[in-house]
């Protein structure tokens, strides 16, 4: 006899085990993770920081709602942001100070002197930044390990190896069935499958968003001099760049967003290069050493806002999905928020100021119909 779960989440990285933590405790859970292990994807691959304005304003509450929670765990080390400018980019500072008005960040204009305590060896062009004072570092792994650990501690299992290879409505609930020919019926399907979450969308029988992967690159440097421990991270303000350090290295950005079908993603050598080439316009360090590189999956629905509900027109299909670069640093406002629509449960302080339209699958129904 096939084994019965009430929820059934696909994919066990930072979005599928932040989901399963939350409504673990009210319901029996299974997730389904393709890979050997959880988190080898996206969550794996991360740049690691918490950033209050990377994402966009519309991510910000997430990003903001998330912060206390996870600093109240020791999961974030302070750090600050600089988002690096030269004179010629004064109508991008412009636009930044206008799109984050209200939203509740605190950026604040700096100049070369104040820059030069924070940067060394910037070059000159580089006079004018925004400075993040609150932008932090955040351990993934542990957050990561908490949430499955959570979830494993709440009945929650989590089973590798385990791909879908087909959903089928039925009664009340779903009938799936695994690639290994493993059966299981579950009453709700929800998707927390990252690059995947459109085809997850169409095995089920549900419309796919436009959920796009977009392959992002990241160098780990050996440079002369070293990278200060408290260097900021510096980010471009118009967005071709970022870098930090990490354990006496660099890590580095082209910021590239290529569109990519779901994969394996890996670095390719002409991205590397273009990243290398614009930190070589950027500080007058040289690099040394091409220590490590790689690239993982970014995922965006067409407007660039997550996407967390019931689909509109698929009864018991859940979206947990299109989080795009900012799905770690949002973690615990999203998984809270999640589990509430999910569980028809109230909002609580932490997801009280969501705008939930703004997030949820109807906004795309109502765009098409």
């Amino acid at each position: 006899m096939a084994e019965s779960f009430d929820v059934a989440i696909i994919g066990a990285g930072m979005a599928g085990a932040s989901l399963a933590a939350e409504i673990g405790p009210d319901m029996r859970v299974i997730v389904l993770e393709a890979e050997d292990q959880p988190g080898y994807h996206a969550t794996g691959r991360s740049a690691a920081f918490w950033e209050e304005c990377y994402g966009g304003p519309d991510i910000v509450p997430l990003t903001s709602a998330s912060g206390p929670w996870l600093r109240e765990r020791g999961l974030l080390g302070e750090r600050g942001a600089l988002y690096l400018a030269r004179e010629q980019d004064e109508p991008a500072i412009e636009k930044f100070f206008h799109d984050f008005a209200g939203s509740g960040a605190s950026p604040r204009r700096i100049g070369r002197e104040q820059l030069e305590g924070h940067v060394p060896g910037l070059l000159p062009q580089w006079d004018r930044a925004i400075h993040q004072p609150r932008c932090a570092d955040i351990d993934v792994g542990a957050l990561h390990q908490h949430y499955l650990s959570t979830a494993r501690a709440n009945g929650v299992t989590v089973k590798c190896r385990a791909r879908l290879a087909s959903a089928r409505r039925s009664g009340e609930g779903w009938e799936l069935r695994l690639e290994n020919g493993e059966e299981m019926r579950v009453g709700v399907l929800a998707n927390a499958a990252g690059a995947w979450a459109d085809r997850i969308a169409q095995l089920a029988g549900a419309q796919p968003l436009g959920i796009t992967p977009y392959r992002r690159t990241v160098v780990q440097l050996r440079t002369d001099p070293a990278p200060p421990v408290d260097l900021p991270l510096c980010l471009d303000i118009s967005g071709d760049f970022y870098f930090r350090p990490e354990s006496g290295r660099l890590w580095l950005s082209p910021h590239d967003e290529i569109p990519s079908a779901p994969c394996d993603a890996a670095p390719e050598e002409l991205d590397v290069a273009l990243a290398i080439d614009r930190l070589q316009h950027v500080l007058d360090w040289q690099v040394t050493a091409v220590e490590h590189k790689w690239a993982g999956l970014r995922s965006f629905a067409p407007d660039r806002c997550p996407v967390y509900g019931f689909d509109t027109d698929v009864p018991g299909f859940f979206w947990f999905a299109g989080q795009g670069g900012y799905g770690i640093q949002t973690a615990p406002a999203a998984a809270r928020l999640g589990a509430q629509l999910l569980c028809d449960r109230p909002r609580d302080a932490m997801t009280a100021d969501l705008n939930v339209k703004l997030y949820a699958p109807a906004r795309f129904a109502k765009a098409t119909a």
